[in-house]
């Protein structure tokens, strides 16, 4: 899947947004509190549910204009990235791609199935929540 959508936010305010989140999460999943720059090749265990959980390792983060991470379960690996281009002091272009590789036959069909319905309603969910960044500023 791939995105692209301009904001009228500056590319510093988008890029502090995504870290807020990220330090957030990894609070609320290991009790540690870290600092911006402590969380580039950073890996954590991320508990969904009581049984499903997930290894995530931040493998990207560039101040104000890149953050990868990949999320890795028994079934599948899940890797998402972040570009921000600043178009000017007001705005940014955020170009956001995520790719999915599952483990086992059966596990790829059921993917591969269930990601056609998915991927609508993943893009709009996407799109929704950039726009709650942009409304925030």
């Amino acid at each position: 899947m791939e995105i692209v959508k301009k904001l009228n936010v500056p590319a510093t305010y988008f890029y502090d947004k995504v870290i807020e989140s990220i330090l957030f999460d990894v609070n609320r999943s290991t009790g540690k509190k870290l600092k911006p720059m402590q969380l580039n090749n950073f890996e954590y265990v991320k508990e969904f549910s009581k049984n499903s959980r997930a290894k995530i390792k931040i493998e990207k983060l560039v101040e104000n204009e890149a953050y990868a991470y990949k999320t890795s379960t028994v079934k599948n690996e899940y890797y998402a990235e972040y570009k921000i281009k600043p178009v000017d002091d007001k705005s940014c272009e955020i170009h956001y791609t995520e790719k999915m590789e599952s483990f086992g036959t059966m596990q790829k069909m059921n993917d591969a199935a269930v990601g056609l319905l998915m991927g609508f309603l993943k893009k709009r969910q996407f799109k929704k929540m950039l726009q709650q960044i942009e409304n925030s500023y």
